[in-house]
């Protein structure tokens, strides 16, 4: 029993380890075998449902393409014609081939603190980090409707939201000899990261026209050479539905095979640290969600809508949402159903949202994140100071026995057996729990792990600055600081409990404190404030509770 300091913090260690492990696996970068894409492969994904009343038109456009092919519309993409349209939040171009939004600036965003005015791109139309936002229509001519590399005209080569102005429309016209025009329509929204996009198709034949749309997003690996290396960041597809909730589709998975599955009011999104575009078709509309990957390196998550037929001299509307920006978890709430919940907490989302929110409840008030960290830790210091309290008199009861332990060592020896039965018959004496300072730290590990979701996976801890040298709070301390009065803080914990009487525990014990100052270096300084924070309060309840124990222990001496 008297090593259960020792197990405790090893527990902790295991549990940062585990942390780790876990953001390894579901958000590390693996290294990914190169897995040609053949008809014949065994699909990851397997459809719940057949839909009978599809006709026999295609699907998803043909697009497997590889090496010279794929190079060949690469530069046909970028030599096509940009559009331009800036809002109070987004700055897009949109190509005139296929519509396809290719480029895409959060304005209030930049790619480093340093310079505000180098806003950052979320979209990006060429490697490395391309990133791309397709759309089509399919029919049972390929000639009748345009895919994604069809050649749209525009009455204007760049549009702004003017001021006072809510609500700003681009169109994009394809026409055919045939007589059947198409007309892209992307709507921006000041105030929104949402786009409502629009594809009207105009059936002025003499004959029906059957028709499918599809909505895709487009990418390559991710790399950021601004994060911390320490650190990895999901980047991959996911997709919601009402059976299956939030689901990842991971690169990896994709090259394994094809996800091929009907869902009613879902979405798909492709994901990065803090930021997103997804795709969010009509509700009540059943589409097939699906995945491809082209030339091993270019990796699309999309869904198609049902076929219907367009009667002559009639019009039809595919509309949908889309949503290009930060990962915001009240926006992204009020979009879509499950949305949100692209911010990944992990298995604890139920305890991090609830965090997350009285965070940014006391942010509200005070104005500054890491000021909101602080305020934030002594909340949860105070809900747990009850269990903290027994913590703490346990280990001080349990340092007013250290000279008792080693004597009864001393007395013993290597005879375990005979040193814990005395050891037992101490505690029953004393009516000590030896168990007891473990126990309500237990509790409260659930509570630090889905904090360190939080202040991982929320866009606002990017780049917030705090004061005097923390001015990234979503990076390491460039000068170590809090790192070292984390670590020194740890000693001091030390100092305040009862000392191991194995000299090699004793050591190890020692070492700790270096070993987590390494470790919490490489963390993000917001993750090692808050732990900085709470060791400082931990270090004066303890205290308090240990001189108040020692001071009765002397009375009773007397």
């Amino acid at each position: 029993m008297d090593n259960q300091r020792l197990i405790l913090f090893f527990s902790l260690a295991a549990v940062l380890f585990l942390i780790y492990e876990s953001w390894m696996q579901d958000y590390g970068r693996p290294s990914v075998p190169q897995v040609a894409q053949e008809q014949g492969q065994t699909a990851a994904f397997a459809p719940k449902t057949t839909q009978k009343d599809i006709p026999a038109i295609a699907t998803t456009p043909d697009m497997v393409a590889t090496g010279a092919a794929m190079e060949e519309l690469a530069r046909q993409e970028n030599a096509s014609p940009r559009i331009v349209v800036e809002t109070d939040l987004l700055k897009v171009e949109i190509s005139t081939r296929g519509g396809t939004i290719g480029s895409a600036w959060l304005l209030d965003y930049a790619t480093v603190p340093e310079r505000p005015e180098d806003k950052l791109q979320l979209l990006k139309p060429v490697a490395p980090n391309m990133f791309i936002v397709q759309s089509g229509l399919l029919g049972e001519d390929v000639s009748l409707l345009p895919t994604h590399e069809g050649e749209f005209h525009s009455a204007q080569s760049s549009y702004r939201l003017e001021p006072g102005v809510d609500h700003l429309d681009v169109d994009l016209t394809w026409r055919n000899e045939a007589g059947i025009e198409v007309k892209k329509r992307y709507t921006f929204t000041r105030g929104s990261y949402v786009v409502q996009t629009r594809q009207i198709v105009t059936n002025a034949t003499d004959a029906p026209l059957v028709a499918r749309e599809y909505n895709q997003l487009q990418r390559t690996d991710f790399s950021d050479p601004n994060e911390s290396r320490f650190i990895k960041n999901y980047t991959g597809g996911a997709f919601y539905s009402p059976e299956d909730k939030y689901r990842k589709v991971s690169f990896k998975e994709m090259l394994k095979g094809k996800l091929d599955q009907p869902v009613v009011d879902g979405w798909i999104a492709m994901m990065q640290h803090y930021f997103i575009a997804a795709w969010i078709p009509p509700r009540g509309e059943q589409d097939i969600f699906y995945t491809k990957v082209l030339d091993n390196s270019r990796y699309i998550i999309g869904k198609y809508s049902p076929a219907l037929s367009i009667a002559p001299g009639t019009t039809h509307e595919f509309s949908n949402q889309l949503f290009i920006g930060p990962t915001l978890q009240d926006d992204l709430a009020s979009v879509a159903t499950g949305l949100d919940l692209a911010i990944d907490y992990g298995w604890l989302t139920v305890i991090a949202q609830p965090i997350h929110w009285v965070l940014s409840a006391i942010h509200s008030v005070v104005g500054n994140w890491g000021w909101s960290i602080i305020f934030l830790t002594i909340l949860i210091k105070l809900a747990f100071y009850k269990l903290s309290e027994t913590s703490y008199k346990s280990m001080a009861n349990m340092r007013q026995l250290t000279p008792r332990m080693q004597a009864l060592k001393d007395r013993y020896g290597d005879d375990k057996q005979r040193l814990n039965q005395a050891m037992m018959e101490m505690y029953k004496t004393e009516k000590i729990n030896p168990l007891g300072g473990c126990l309500p730290i237990l509790i409260q590990i659930p509570v630090f792990i889905a904090l360190y979701w939080v202040l991982l996976s929320s866009v606002e801890m990017r780049q917030a600055p705090f004061m005097l040298w923390l001015d990234n709070l979503s990076a390491p301390d460039p000068y170590f600081v809090l790192p070292l009065i984390m670590g020194v803080s740890m000693y001091i914990q030390q100092k305040l409990n009862p000392a191991p009487p194995d000299p090699m525990q004793a050591k190890i014990m020692m070492s700790l404190p270096f070993v987590f100052t390494v470790f919490f270096a490489f963390f993000p300084s917001g993750l090692v404030l808050y732990w900085v924070v709470n060791n400082l309060l931990s270090i004066a309840q303890q205290w308090h509770i240990t001189r108040n124990i020692e001071k009765v222990a002397a009375k009773h001496k007397r």
